[in-house]
């Protein structure tokens, strides 16, 4: 297995490297293998769909916006009977 050290990285690249590591609960040196190998489209994984619309947002509400959340969408759960006869 190779070994290769990469000169030049700017602050912002290493901290998008961070970043997305950190996100995907992986080290950087794997996120860049990721990243490489499926930018050359290299290895046999199987692509996966990543989705960021709502990421981050995720694992964010207190306990406070749930229940207003909660408060504030109850009414969409209401039925009208008299549209459903």
């Amino acid at each position: 297995m190779k070994t290769i050290s990469l000169r030049g990285i700017d602050e912002e690249l290493a901290e998008n490297l961070k970043k997305t590591a950190k996100k995907k609960g992986d080290s950087i040196n794997k996120t860049v293998l990721e990243i490489l190998r499926h930018s050359l489209g290299v290895g046999s994984k199987k692509r996966e769909r990543v989705y960021h619309d709502l990421d981050d947002l995720a694992g964010t509400w207190s306990k406070t916006d749930w229940q207003q959340f909660q408060k504030t969408t109850k009414p969409f759960s209401a039925v009208d009977k008299d549209l459903w006869k």
